[in-house]
């Protein structure tokens, strides 16, 4: 059964957030904009198909993981609720909660997304496939979720497709943080990681060549144009990924190959970007689970179980939270 969704921003303060956070990423230098801006229900929608490609590894490697390694997950943790951030359609966590379900007959699942879109298509999903799980939706961000761990303590905060990629180092710090101030001690967190591997397999997976991860990043811009009445030519912007190896990540730019005004119209703003700059509007970090289990260790997690493929591109880490923040954590 499903409760109705519940909403953390009205349409018109979500609209002035965006508009507020596009100003403060085009006034930056360099430039960027949130990736959070890429999931509109087009965004959304093509991340969907992005999951589907043949270059696109890490959904199906994670997926295959959770599918031999969800009995054990459940059986660690016992009968949680299980909070998932960035839930999107729940496709892969439907693994996780028929394996809670058959080890005691219900389920408790808390997904949280900023897509309304992605919601209901969750619902429906379980509402079909898993009629036993009692769902309790938020439209919200991550942060917004927080205050619900310790109402649903004992919890499994779940937190898979790499996402935590995402971060930039300052942000990581930050979630990390709020996350053990949260969580219960003796709660779990399930952490799907992305590894460091071959730069040729990592630069395909985000340039695939039917162009959609290149349409995924122009829908921003589709999005900035509708809802902010940007004024953007998108067929002047170019999608451009590569592998940083220093930073071990993926950087995902715009290309604007003519210079162009963008307005932000709720902050009756106009931003100037000449032709050859390049808007950073994603980052995808990828791991070394050795480095990684000592930076989570300062947040007061202990590694239960490691869960990997065969060729260790991707891994899914179930943590508990043991013990307090340490006063000092790491600043990368």
């Amino acid at each position: 059964m499903a409760e109705r969704p519940s909403r953390s921003l009205e349409n018109a303060d979500a609209v002035a957030a965006f508009a507020r956070d596009v100003a403060i990423g085009l006034t930056d230098t360099p430039r960027w904009l949130s990736c959070q801006y890429l999931y509109d229900a087009r965004g959304s929608e093509l991340f969907e198909q992005i999951t589907r490609l043949p270059e696109y590894y890490p959904t199906r490697t994670e997926a295959g993981i959770l599918k031999s390694a969800s009995a054990r997950i459940a059986e660690l943790t016992g009968d949680v609720t299980v909070i998932e951030l960035g839930s999107g359609n729940s496709e892969k966590t439907g693994r996780l909660l028929s394996a809670y379900t058959g080890a005691h007959g219900t389920a408790r699942y808390v997904p949280v997304d900023v897509s309304e879109a992605a919601i209901q298509q969750a619902r429906d999903r379980l509402a079909e496939e898993h009629s036993e799980v009692q769902v309790s939706p938020l439209i919200g961000t991550y942060e917004e979720s927080f205050p619900l761990f310790c109402a649903h303590s004992p919890s499994m905060v779940v937190f898979l497709g790499s996402t935590i990629g995402n971060f930039n180092h300052g942000e990581s710090l930050r979630f990390w943080r709020s996350i053990s101030e949260h969580l219960e001690l003796g709660d779990h967190f399930l952490l799907g990681v992305d590894l460091v591997k071959d730069r040729a397999v990592l630069e395909a997976a985000y340039n695939d060549s039917a162009g959609v991860t290149a349409e995924f990043t122009k829908n921003l811009f589709v999005r900035m144009n509708r809802e902010l009445d940007a004024g953007i030519d998108v067929s002047e912007v170019e999608h451009v990924a590569w592998y940083n190896a220093t930073w071990q990540r993926i950087e995902i730019f715009a290309h604007f190959h003519a210079a162009q005004t963008i307005r932000i119209g709720p902050l009756d703003m106009e931003v100037v970007i000449e032709a050859g700059e390049r808007v950073m509007v994603e980052i995808s970090r990828k791991f070394v689970i050795e480095h990684l289990t000592t930076y989570l260790s300062v947040f007061g997690f202990e590694v239960r179980q490691v869960f990997t493929d065969e060729s260790r591109w991707f891994a899914v880490l179930l943590l508990r939270r043991t013990r307090p923040l340490a006063t000092a954590t790491p600043e990368r």
